[in-house]
């Protein structure tokens, strides 16, 4: 984990960076594809839900919650990405949805920047890393 910086123009200019993007969605997509048919369960993307934190307060402290509300709201979650309901998510869907998600993110973040802890695997911190790498390179 580390502390970054982040504004929605950063999120945004990660995602129309189709090399960028698309090359970390089929690395993630990949990794969570666990017996590699080219689908993703509802099992073998809980692990990525748990990670959008969605029962988390105030620095990271976590709430002791209802599991029933918990896998209610993990539910919901993967029926966000299934949109035919066939229990499976492709990789076209996986990245369309992870897409909105973080547009989402972007125009609810706007254009002031705001400090975010950020896992080091994160779309999030990929998107950082990026604006930095071309920061870099126009400063040289």
């Amino acid at each position: 984990m580390s502390v970054e910086l982040l504004d929605g123009a950063i999120i945004l200019g990660f995602i129309e960076d189709d090399e960028a993007f698309n090359g970390s969605v089929e690395v993630r997509f990949s990794h969570l594809d666990t017996n590699q048919d080219g689908l993703l369960t509802y099992s073998e993307m809980l692990k990525e839900l748990q990670c959008f934190r969605m029962m988390e307060t105030d620095f990271g402290v976590d709430v002791k919650t209802d599991p029933d509300e918990l896998s209610r709201v993990y539910n919901s979650l993967f029926m966000q990405f299934d949109r035919d309901s066939n229990g499976t998510v492709d990789l076209e869907v996986f990245k369309a949805e992870t897409k909105q998600m973080m547009v989402a993110m972007a125009n609810n973040l706007g254009f002031l920047p705001v400090q975010m802890i950020l896992d080091e695997d994160s779309f999030l911190k990929k998107a950082v890393d990026r604006e930095l790498t071309k920061l870099k390179s126009h400063n040289n």
